[in-house]
Order: structure tokens, then sequence, then C-alpha cells
């Protein structure tokens, strides 16, 4: 009931939502659930740290491309400039004493690249307020561990996919209570006349990201952070990624590249199992 409420309630096409209502409202100020109110938070804050990297202005470039509905097709540069022009992702505004929302007359937003992590912690919170001290969730990319062992006592064992095989994996996170979320071009794309458009698009271009990575898991205590922190990392590049993590600090990840390397920083060194042979792997200082 809680995953369903809080689908209905953020997802930008469903009416009676806060998010469908925020849009339809464009221009003034709209009162939104708690729950919306808390995930625009964090996923202004993160646009704010990231320089843009994280966009929720995104949603109108999103449906061009088809990645919502699946009417799957290339945009012409017109139309995607056209569409950049009105986004004004610096003008939203919040009203945290209201509980309310404004987003710049002409703009739609959505918080896809929050909304699961959020409903992740959310669910793993109600699962700790009825009494349930041991739980593993997945939420297609999205891992909620609750308690810091397993019944039996040992960690929690979570596998980072290969981007190049799903049915595989380029090893193992041994972890305690925590958030572990990938984002990868894999999960969602299409094809034509012979090239991959990924589902995640760059908030600079608003084409498809076109970089050095294949895929970023995120480990934190926080499920609605840890789904900003993949897309931000995922759009900034390995380079990027790797500054924002050095500046930052506040979370763990694993970076795979097209170079079929996987980097692993510090904090989860000690806890990594390799899987593959196909792979670098290479280990942050």
């Amino acid at each position: 009931e809680r995953i369903l409420a809080l689908e209905a309630d953020l997802d930008p096409e469903t009416v009676g939502g806060s998010v469908y209502a925020l849009n339809a409202g464009a221009g003034g100020s709209v009162v939104v659930s708690e729950d919306c109110y808390s995930v625009m938070s964090t996923a202004m804050d993160y646009w704010a740290r990231s320089g843009g990297a994280l966009d929720p202005g995104m949603y109108p470039l999103s449906k061009a491309w088809g990645f919502i509905g699946g009417d799957y097709r290339v945009p012409s540069r017109e139309e995607i400039n056209a569409m950049l022009a009105v986004k004004d992702t610096g003008g939203i505004r919040l009203d945290e004493a209201a509980c309310a929302a404004a987003i710049p007359a002409g703009m739609e937003v959505s918080f896809g690249a929050v909304g699961k992590g959020y409903t992740a912690q959310a669910v793993c919170d109600l699962l700790a307020d009825r009494g349930v001290q041991s739980a593993i969730l997945s939420l297609g990319g999205n891992v909620q561990t609750l308690g810091e062992t397993k019944p039996d006592g040992s960690r929690w064992q979570v596998a980072v996919t290969d981007p190049h095989d799903t049915g595989a994996y380029v090893g193992i996170l041994s972890v305690g209570q925590a958030a572990v979320v990938t984002s990868g071009g894999y999960q969602r794309y299409f094809e034509q006349d012979g090239v991959t458009y990924i589902h995640i698009l760059d908030p600079a271009t608003g084409c498809p990201v076109d970089n050095d990575l294949l895929s970023v898991t995120v480990v934190t205590e926080d499920g609605a952070a840890a789904d900003a922190l993949s897309t931000t990392l995922f759009v900034l590049g390995r380079a990027g990624a790797v500054d924002f993590y050095r500046e930052q600090g506040d979370f763990e990840m694993v970076l795979i590249t097209t170079a079929d390397e996987v980097i692993v920083t510090p904090g989860l060194a000690a806890g990594f199992t390799e899987a593959s042979e196909d792979y670098i792997y290479e280990y942050l200082g």
C-alpha cells in the first residue's frame, strides 16, 4: 500500500498526484504531499550540488525521446532546443512552511531519479516501525537493507550487474544497513539506424548521455540520496564522478567504464569481491 500510494503521488502522469498537480499548476504555488516535498528537496539539493547534472526539468525531453510511453524516436535538434529553452530548473521554488512548491510556467518536472530510492527508504522505515529488524528490499536497480546483518548474523550480499551480460555480475558487495542503487544505460534504451540511445539524458544537451561510463552503483545510508547520486554521477562521467566523490565524501561507489574498468572507492574495498575476468579492477586511494 505504501509503494502504490507513493507511485500515484509521484507519477507525473497520475491525475490526483502531487507531481501531476505541480505540472498542471506551473506558474503558481501548489500544495504538495510531505513525501513529494521531501523528494523535491532532495532533487533540488543534488541539482545544486552537481551543477545541474541531476535535473528534474528533463521530463518533456524524456517524453519526446519516447522514454515515457514507449514511443521511441530521435527528436530534431530544433525540437530539443525549444524544450531546453523553456527549462528553468533554477526557477523552481520550495516553501517548506506551506509544504508547497512552484515551477516556472511552461515547465514540467519529474522526480524519477529520486522517487524509487525514496520509496525503498520509506518501505524500510515502515518495516522498522512495525518491529522488523532484518529485511532486504529490491525495486529494480534499487536495493535497500534493514539491519546491519541478516538473521544469521552475516552481512548482506548485493551483486553488481555486468552491463554487458545482465545475467552475470562484476562483483559482490558485502554491506550492512544501506541503500545500494545502480544506474546504467543498459537498463533502458532503444536503437535506431545502428545507434543506441539510453534513457539517461544529459541536461546540457537534451540528448542521451554518451560518456565513458556503463553503470554507477552508489552505496549510502539514505535511499533517496543514493538514487539521486547514481544518476548524478552517471551524467558526470568517470572523472566528474571521482571528483564529486572526493569533494563530497558522504557515499561510496562502484563505477564501470566503457574501457571495462571497475573502479571501487575505499569504503567498499574491504567488502568487495571481484567476480569477472573480463574487467580490470581499480581501487581508489
